[in-house]
């Protein structure tokens, strides 16, 4: 078992996410030459060739793009395709030369305010494409049937079965010398078909989880209304509202928008991002948003773009194998050669026996048509044994498990983008997860409101005249000109008329406050004119916009963490909307005001302003001091129901559940006891201070942290990252942002969240929670750990029928000069323990019990050691063991041969005070040997279940005995002896 584990460590070893070239060249060398069927058996990893003339043709593409960027044509380009090519080449001439952007929209017949006509979207998709680029056709079934057919241990059984034919036809004749021939052929067939059909539902299903990854969607302006689409129902003339992590999907050119920060790597290779504006507004797809928010109009789609052009020439590798099917590759590989040697052997004892019976009989000079057609028979023996004995079922049945728990978490809302995940995350120690939309339910509403020293409830239908009653008019007007300016959310009317707001939860919540406290938000973004906005960041955790009032003036509004927009206020705005300085004492009070918010479970933000000269620099940042503060959020966000259940059922299965958020830390605190998660002992930390910590205070620190709040992704990376490497967890993490994503792409399963992830983040992740609840994160874990515990039922049944196969042909062959199992007879053991076994065993879902046992760590022995001894002394406990159970065995033998016949082998034993004796004598010495002689006995102490364990094992002897006496034995002239015995001799003279 060392030397197997040396082996597979050595030569199959690669580790769940990204794998090196040369580990995975590395094991399709060991492999070798043993496999029968490498179409079939390497169909679903990846072919590094083809990779690797992808790769370089995605290095070529990038370079044209890069010089077309770079160095632009001098002259026009004229063609059908001249709208395609004024974004692709960034031709400034023809763009200019046709109006600029508001000429392309007149000629592709869209506004800018109201989009395209939805009635018309075949005539542009007829005249201007789909939003689709070619794709390879799927494979047949019939392509199936052939694959299965490239095993080249059947195509030397179909030989073999024609010459069977042949030879029988001729010696047999008709229809008798077809039957073993026939036998093999029709066999083969049942077991290509077999093998066919069920690859090929596999296929479908992979077909299927495939297009359901590619499944995106964005929100687009039509017939004057914001609607969600899919990407491939884009159409030229679209306009597009693109905001942070978003991937762009489909050329086009910038309308309007602020910041705007395209990473244009996927396409030109160049990291650094490029700025877009109305100076340069061209956009490209394939490329993804690193910060901003804007408009474009769609000017081309599908394969009239560079990236549709560059995905139609790639040919799908395959994806990268995940470490069980490699160890499990290595394990058919071994397992083959052994069983290589073994057919061999056996056909040679089989030749040799039937030479030396042929010699004795008629002579080696003297042959028939029979004697070849004994000899193909052993050849077709030997062959069958290499199908049975090389199990190319192992590492198929990891595809076909993983396959099945991936469709099966389809439908319990988890996207498994890559197989390597849903195997990785039955080992998850530790799940590092976000709260908002994750734990909580992600709808929020503001539940209470600070503003002017003065605290309401906003649960009531009179929260306007409440506010009114204690604050003045003007100050009222100045919130909701902080609430109505600075927002990404918008308001948009359904087809009904009716209002809908849209935008990220927070944003929704704050706007509709804002609304019930019926102000005219078209009237304010009438009167007021956006000069400049910086979107929310994760790193900064605000947002601030500057806007010209119809005064002439400018103002900054600034909203985002309570902590920090406090920090920059030096001002307050009182009741009648003056601003007056802020004391000691109140910004005192003002903090334990954001405490009692945040201790009641509410989320806090800050609403600020601050008036600035007219001469200000529209490319500066906004301040970061000298902020009137304006009014304080508490908005509620309650645990999703079931969420408390998961963590109690996480913490049972040995998982570790930290919540790591942006939010207040007396926010997360309340959140996580009430999941669960914070425990008496366990640690809430700030971003900031674990950040400062040096590496020996994190290793003390971070197994007891269950809470980190106000971090940074830079703070969660931090977190994975020592996870992984001080303590060797399995770790999992949630995200959403596009920050998370270096987190997503460090930790062993990166879970993006479907409904408020960003695009760049579900591209990092490996698994997409459809639903963003953390109950089907536990669902993840819970199928990981069915698929490893199915693979190992699999990998026991495969075993045992192959060594059985393997040995009762050799035994036979060298005892009685003949197989006992026939080619067809081991064709239909080979289909049940691959195809069928495996479609019995690896698809069997999981069960509670799987949550109540520890994670598979790292390193674990998949095939374990006999009664998964661990230890320096292992190897010597178990030989011991072997020892003490073999007396014990033959102790109970001793016991069994008192009766030959009768089953109750007790009768009488203590009339015999002998055997009494000899017995107690024997075991109290192997006790003395075991226990006290190990120096001279090479023997170990074993414990006491040891003990038992060996005894147990030696009184099974007394059950076989009671089955062999039961078995009639005997015939012809000892027949009539009772009970079936035979005596072992007749009389005097037989003695």
């Amino acid at each position: 078992m060392e030397k197997l584990d040396r082996y597979l460590q050595e030569h199959f070893d690669v580790p769940a996410k990204n794998p090196s070239e040369e580990a995975q060249r590395r094991w399709r060398q060991a492999v070798g030459t043993i496999v029968k069927n490498r179409r079939r058996r390497f169909r679903w990893v990846p072919d590094l060739e083809r990779r690797s003339l992808d790769k370089a043709k995605v290095r070529s593409t990038q370079e044209k793009i890069r010089v077309a960027l770079y160095v632009q044509q001098a002259a026009l380009i004229f063609s059908d395709d001249e709208l395609a090519l004024i974004t692709s080449k960034h031709d400034s001439k023809a763009l200019k030369m046709h109006g600029g952007v508001d000429g392309i929209s007149k000629k592709v017949c869209s506004t800018f305010d109201r989009g395209i006509c939805a009635s018309n979207l075949d005539t542009r998709q007829n005249i201007y494409g789909v939003n689709r680029y070619a794709e390879k056709p799927s494979r047949s079934f019939w392509m199936f049937v052939w694959d299965a057919l490239q095993d080249m241990t059947l195509i030397i059984l179909m030989v073999c079965a024609l010459l069977s034919v042949a030879v029988g036809l001729a010696t047999e004749g008709w229809p008798k010398g077809m039957y073993d021939g026939l036998g093999i052929i029709l066999s083969i067939f049942l077991v290509v078909m077999v093998t066919a059909v069920s690859d090929y539902k596999q296929s479908l299903q992979f077909k299927e989880l495939d297009n359901e990854k590619k499944k995106i969607f964005i929100h687009v302006t039509r017939d004057g209304r914001r609607q969600k689409i899919s990407i491939y129902d884009l159409v030229v003339g679209d306009i597009v509202h693109l905001s942070i992590g978003d991937q762009v999907p489909a050329d086009g050119l910038y309308i309007h928008g602020y910041s705007l920060l395209i990473d244009e790597s996927s396409l030109s290779g160049e990291s650094d991002p490029v700025y877009v504006s109305q100076d340069k507004p061209f956009i490209l797809a394939g490329t993804k948003v690193q910060d901003g928010s804007a408009k474009m109009i769609v000017t081309a789609v599908g394969m009239r773009t560079e990236w549709g052009k560059l995905m139609s020439t790639l040919s799908e590798g395959g994806e990268d194998e995940t470490p069980l099917q490699v160890k499990l590759n290595g394990v058919a590989t071994i397992i083959g050669k052994i069983g290589l040697v073994f057919a061999i052997v056996t056909f040679l004892v089989l030749l040799v026996r039937f030479l030396i019976d042929k010699g004795m009989t008629v002579g080696l000079l003297k042959w028939y048509s029979t004697d070849a057609l004994t000899i193909v028979n052993y050849f077709a023996t030997a062959v069958t044994i290499i199908v049975v004995a090389v199990p190319e079922g192992l590492p198929l049945a990891v595809t076909l498990s993983l396959a099945f728990a991936m469709k099966k978490l389809m439908n319990d809302k988890a996207l498994v983008r890559h197989l390597s995940a849903c195997e990785t995350m039955g080992s998850a120690g530790t799940i590092c997860t976000d709260k908002t939309g994750t734990l909580t339910t992600n709808h929020m509403v503001v539940d209470k409101i600070w503003i002017a020293e003065v605290s309401k409830s906003v649960t009531s239908n009179s929260i306007s005249e409440d506010l009114n009653s204690v604050v003045s008019s003007s100050t009222l007007s100045l919130l909701l000109q902080g609430i109505f300016e600075n927002t990404s959310a918008e308001v948009v009317k359904e087809k009904d008329g009716k209002q809908t707001v849209l935008g990220t939860p927070t944003e929704r919540a704050i706007l509709e406050f804002g609304l019930g406290l019926e102000g005219d938000h078209d009237a304010e973004n009438r009167a007021c004119t956006k000069v400049k906005v910086e979107p929310f960041n994760s790193v900064k955790k605000k947002m601030a916009v500057l806007v010209l009032l119809p005064s002439g003036t400018s103002r900054w509004f600034c909203k985002g963490a309570s902590e920090i927009i406090l920090q920059m206020c030096d001002m307050m705005v009182d009741g009648d909307g003056n601003a007056i300085p802020l004391s000691e004492a109140q910004r005192k009070n003002i903090l334990d005001t954001i405490n009692s918010f945040a201790s009641d479970a509410l989320r806090t933000l800050c609403l600020a302003y601050k008036e600035v000269d007219d001469d200000v620099d529209e490319n500066a940042d906004s301040p970061t001091s000298g902020f009137t503060l304006i009014a304080i959020f508490g908005i509620k966000d309650p645990v999703r129901p079931g969420v408390k259940d998961a963590v109690k059922t996480c913490m049972s299965a040995g998982i570790t559940v930290r919540m790591v958020t942006g939010d207040n830390i007396n926010t997360a605190k309340a959140i996580a006891k009430e999941c669960g998660i914070l425990t008496d002992d366990g640690i809430a930390i700030e971003g900031p201070e674990f950040h400062n910590k040096s590496p020996e205070e994190m290793r003390d620190l971070i197994p007891n942290i269950q809470v980190m709040a106000r971090s940074l992704p830079l703070d969660k990376h931090t977190l994975v990252t020592n996870l992984r490497g001080m303590f060797d967890e399995v770790v999992s993490v949630t995200g959403d942002g596009t920050n998370d994503a270096p987190a997503l792409h460090e930790a062993d399963i990166g879970l993006a969240m479907g409904i408020a992830g960003t695009e760049v983040a579900k591209e990092s992740a490996d698994v997409i929670v459809l639903d963003d609840n953390f109950a089907t994160i536990i669902n993840v874990a819970r199928w990981g750990r069915a698929v490893y515990i199915n693979i190992q039922k699999f990998v026991q049944f495969q075993l045992t029928v192959n060594i059985v196969a393997l040995v009762i042909n050799f035994v036979s062959a060298c005892i009685t000069g003949s197989a006992p199992l026939t080619a067809v007879q081991l064709l239909w053991v080979n289909m049940i323990m691959d195809t069928l076994g495996a479609l019995a065993l690896a698809t069997e879902p999981p069960n509670d019990e799987m949550m109540k046992r520890p994670p598979v760590r790292k390193g674990e022995r998949f095939i374990t050691k006999l009664l998964n001894i661990k230890g320096a002394d292992s190897k010597s406990i178990i030989n011991t063991l072997i020892f003490n159970s073999f007396v014990f065995c033959q102790v109970f033998n001793e016991i069994n041969s008192r009766e030959m016949q009768k089953i109750n082998v007790f009768r009488g034993i203590i009339s015999n005070w002998i055997f009494i004796a000899v017995i107690a004598a024997t075991v109290a010495f192997q006790v003395v040997i075991i226990e006290f002689l190990g120096t001279f006995a090479s023997t170990v102490p074993l414990s006491w279940q040891h003990w038992l364990l060996s005894v147990g094992i030696g009184s099974v002897s007394l059950i076989v005995g009671v089955i062999l006496k039961c078995i009639p034995v005997g015939s012809g002239e000892n027949s009539a002896a009772p009970n079936g015995y035979r005596p072992l001799a007749n009389g005097p003279d037989d003695i």
